[in-house]
């Protein structure tokens, strides 16, 4: 099939089909007159690519993840993968573990300010009965 046919039949643009050819993830051959050729298969390349970077991983993780993934859910484990993988786990426990820390921050600064705005009130509510 056609880069357009493709893009149509996967959901993603052609430009995203040529940077991923780019990137070495997707292989075509050229018709005669230069047109991109995917084979059946591609389809499907596509979409395993997509979820890999619905994940978070970068077209360099990914190049190194395809050979291990294979039809169907999920990855096939591969030891090419498990660094790939393991660096990403990483990365995401770090980023959960400074969202936790702003998360908590963020409670705090809201419970002092609770407290002021009770005090603010408390300070007013006797500033009008003694006047």
């Amino acid at each position: 099939m056609r880069i357009g046919e493709l893009a149509r039949h996967v959901g993603v643009s052609a430009r995203s089909l040529r940077y991923y050819e780019q990137r070495g993830l997707l292989h075509s051959r050229r018709d005669a007159n230069g047109y991109r050729r995917y084979d059946a298969e591609s389809a499907e390349r596509v979409g395993r690519i997509r979820e890999l970077l619905a994940m978070g991983l970068g077209t360099d993780d990914i190049r190194e993840l395809l050979p291990c993934a294979q039809g169907g859910p999920g990855l096939i484990p591969c030891t090419l993968s498990t660094g790939a993988l393991e660096r990403q786990m990483a990365q995401l426990d770090a980023e959960m573990a400074e969202l936790a820390g702003r998360r908590a921050a963020l409670t705090a600064y809201a419970q002092v300010m609770q407290r002021r705005r009770a005090q603010d009130e408390a300070l007013a509510t006797m500033a009008l009965r003694s006047a």
